[in-house]
């Protein structure tokens, strides 16, 4: 059952469209509550099309096409970095190395802790700060070095 937070944000998503336009705002409604739970279940997606009036199939399209939300649980900090050509071009691939070996798990995996989750990421449009990541799908760190990694790392170990 979504929360009365969600609704309270998800109406006020569904307030920027008409009102014969409710799948308008499944992004944001999967957005929402993948927030507030940390990942989309096959629950929390059916609840998001229940309340929008939209056939289950519409939100699921969503929630699959687009990698930014998780169909799986993924750590407290969720660490999505960028490999393609531009950041692989600037050291992606020594930054991923770095990470792989200091959380000790590869891509899709979730430190014993569940503190961290690694992920490989799409162009993220910010070519000219590569190699760069997100956390939790908003934080940016752009620039990246194996010493920018530690210092990210080991500031969000402490929160």
């Amino acid at each position: 059952m979504l929360s009365a937070e969600s609704i309270e944000k998800i109406e006020y998503e569904l307030s920027k469209y008409p009102k014969d336009r409710r799948q308008a705002a499944v992004m944001s409604a999967l957005r929402i509550v993948q927030m507030e739970r940390g990942w989309l279940s096959k629950e929390s997606i059916s609840e998001v099309a229940k309340y929008l009036r939209i056939p289950e199939i519409a939100a699921l399209e969503v929630a699959t096409f687009y990698n930014m939300y998780d169909l799986t649980p993924v750590g407290q900090h969720k660490i999505t970095i960028c490999t393609n050509i531009s950041c692989m071009l600037r050291g992606s691939d020594e930054i991923v190395e770095h990470l792989q070996h200091k959380l000790g798990v590869g891509f899709n995996e979730v430190t014993p802790d569940g503190k961290f989750c690694l992920k490989e990421g799409e162009c993220m449009g910010c070519c000219g700060g590569a190699p760069l990541l997100h956390v939790n799908n908003s934080d940016m760190h752009e620039f990246l070095t194996t010493e920018k990694v530690d210092a990210l790392i080991n500031e969000l170990n402490k929160g």
